[in-house]
C-alpha cells in the first residue's frame, strides 16, 4: 500500500507526524547522545548515519505505506522522538518474516514521562486501523530495562532470543489479540 502521504497523529500530549528535512538536526542531536544509543547501536551516529536514517525513513513511508514518524510534545512543539514501524530486514536469526517491526526512540530530556509508550500505543493503533489486526514485533537488547517496560505496557511478549550484528537481543511479539 505505498503512498506519499502519512498520516499525523494527535495523541493526549504529543503529535506524530511524517519526518521533513527540518527536523533533521534535532535527531541528529537525539541518536548522537551515547545515552541513545547506548542500546540501540552502541554509538552515536554520525550525520552521514543519520541522513541515511531518515531517507529510510521517508521511504518506507513512499514503498511501503507505513513508517516512522516524529514525535513532538503538544504543548511545546519540543522534539521528543522518533516512533513507528518499519520492514528493516534484518540478518537475524530468528527471522522476523514480513511482519512489521515496531522501534521507538526518545531524546533523554522525554525518558520517564510515559510518551514512548503513549506514542508506541498510538502507532500501533492506526496500524491495526489500517492493515487490520496482526502480529508486529520488535527487537530490544535485554539490558533496556526502560524500553522492556515500554513493550510490555503495549502488549510485547519474549518469544525467542537472538542476536543482531553480534549483540544479543530479545525478540518480542504483539499478538492481535494483545490489546492493552
Amino acid at each position: 500500500m505505498p503512498t506519499s502521504l502519512s498520516p499525523a497523529i494527535d495523541t493526549e500530549r504529543l503529535t506524530m507526524r511524517r519526518p521533513r528535512l527540518e527536523d533533521f538536526e534535532e535527531a541528529l542531536a537525539m541518536w548522537g547522545d551515547p545515552r541513545v544509543a547506548r542500546y540501540i547501536s552502541g554509538k552515536p551516529s554520525t550525520r552521514e548515519e543519520m541522513w541515511a536514517r531518515l531517507l529510510r525513513y521517508v521511504g518506507h513511508w513512499e514503498l511501503m505505506g507505513f513508517g516512522f514518524w516524529v514525535v513532538r510534545e503538544k504543548s511545546t512543539g519540543r522534539f521528543v522522538g522518533e516512533v513507528g514501524l518499519a520492514d528493516f530486514r534484518r540478518d537475524l536469526e530468528p527471522s522476523l518474516g514480513e511482519d512489521r517491526e515496531a522501534g521507538w526512540v526518545l531524546a533523554p530530556w522525554a525518558h520517564g514521562k510515559g510518551y514512548a509508550t503513549e506514542a508506541v500505543r498510538a502507532a500501533l493503533k492506526w496500524a491495526e486501523d489500517r492493515f487490520g489486526p496482526e502480529r508486529v514485533v520488535c527487537i530490544i537488547d535485554p539490558g533496556n530495562e526502560p524500553s522492556l517496560k515500554v513493550a510490555h505496557k503495549c502488549g510485547f511478549r519474549e518469544f525467542s532470543r537472538g542476536a543482531y550484528k553480534g549483540e544479543p537481543m530479545l525478540m518480542l511479539e504483539r499478538l492481535p489479540t494483545a490489546n492493552p
